[in-house]
C-alpha cells in the first residue's frame, strides 16, 4: 500500500510538473499566433522569398528547380519572421525595427565592418579557390549574393534564434552565447567536406572570426535593430566588389 501511495504521489507531482511548464510556455507559443504577428511573418517571408530570388536564380547545380526552394524560403522565412516578431521585443525589450540607433553603435558598426572586411579580404583568396560559387564574378552576382545574405543569412544565424533562445531561456546573456555557439555549429557543418583542404591557421582564423562576428551581431541587433545589423553585413559584403 505504502509502494502504491508513493507511486501515485509520484505520478502527482510529474503530472503538476509538467501542468506547470505547460502553462508557463503556453502563453509563449500563443504569441506566435497572434494576428499581428502572423501578418507582419507573412509579409517579411514573402519579402524575404522575393529578395532571394536572384541568388537562386542564378546558382548553378542546384538539386532542386528554383520555384520548390523559393516556396521553401517564403514558409520557413514565415516561421522564423514570427520567432523574431513574437518573442524579440517581448522579452528584450527592444524594437525588431527602429531607425532610432544612435550615433555610439552606429560607429561601432561602421569601423567594425571596414576592420571585418579588410581581414576577411586577406583570407578570401584560399576560400575562393575552395568554394567558388560562394564568391561572385560579376557585378550582378554580388548584388545577388548580398540581398541574399541581407534577407536569409542573418535571418537564419541571428535574428531568429536569438529571439527563440531568448523565449526558451529568458536571459540575454545566455540566448546571445547560445546563438554564437549555433553560428559555430553552420560553419563546422559547411565545413565538413571541403573541396579543397583548409589551412588550420585559416579554419581556426574563421572559428575566432564567427565567434566575434557572433557576438557583435547579437549586440548590433539589441542596440539597432535589424536595420544596424544589415548595415554591417552590407559593409562585410563590400569587400568583393575589389576582386571583381
Amino acid at each position: 500500500m505504502q509502494g502504491r501511495a508513493a507511486a501515485s504521489s509520484s505520478e502527482a507531482s510529474c503530472s503538476e510538473l509538467l501542468s506547470a511548464r505547460s502553462r508557463a510556455y503556453a502563453p509563449a507559443v500563443r504569441d506566435l499566433g497572434k494576428p499581428e504577428v502572423l501578418k507582419s511573418a507573412m509579409l517579411a517571408g514573402l519579402a524575404t522569398a522575393i529578395v532571394c530570388y536572384p541568388r537562386l536564380s542564378t546558382a548553378q547545380n542546384l538539386r532542386y528547380t528554383t520555384w520548390y526552394l523559393e516556396a521553401l524560403l517564403f514558409l520557413g522565412g514565415i516561421v522564423l519572421w514570427a520567432f523574431v516578431f513574437a518573442w524579440h521585443t517581448k522579452y528584450s525589450g527592444r524594437p525588431v525595427f527602429t531607425v532610432n540607433i544612435g550615433l555610439w553603435p552606429l560607429v561601432v558598426a561602421t569601423v567594425s565592418g571596414i576592420i571585418a572586411a579588410a581581414v576577411l579580404l586577406r583570407g578570401d583568396p584560399t576560400l575562393r579557390a575552395r568554394t567558388p560559387a560562394d564568391y561572385p564574378i560579376n557585378f550582378q552576382q554580388w548584388v545577388a549574393m548580398t540581398l541574399f545574405s541581407l534577407a536569409f543569412t542573418q535571418l537564419f544565424l541571428v535574428f531568429a534564434p536569438f529571439a527563440w533562445l531568448l523565449r526558451l531561456f529568458r536571459r540575454k546573456e545566455t540566448a546571445w552565447l547560445m546563438t554564437v555557439l549555433f553560428g559555430l555549429f553552420v560553419l563546422g557543418v559547411k565545413n565538413r567536406a571541403p573541396s579543397v583542404p583548409v589551412p588550420p591557421m585559416l579554419f581556426l582564423g574563421l572559428l575566432v572570426f564567427r565567434i566575434i562576428a557572433g557576438f557583435l551581431s547579437v549586440y548590433f541587433f539589441l542596440r539597432g535593430g535589424v536595420l544596424l545589423v544589415w548595415w554591417w553585413t552590407l559593409l562585410l559584403q563590400s569587400r568583393h566588389l575589389f576582386t571583381l
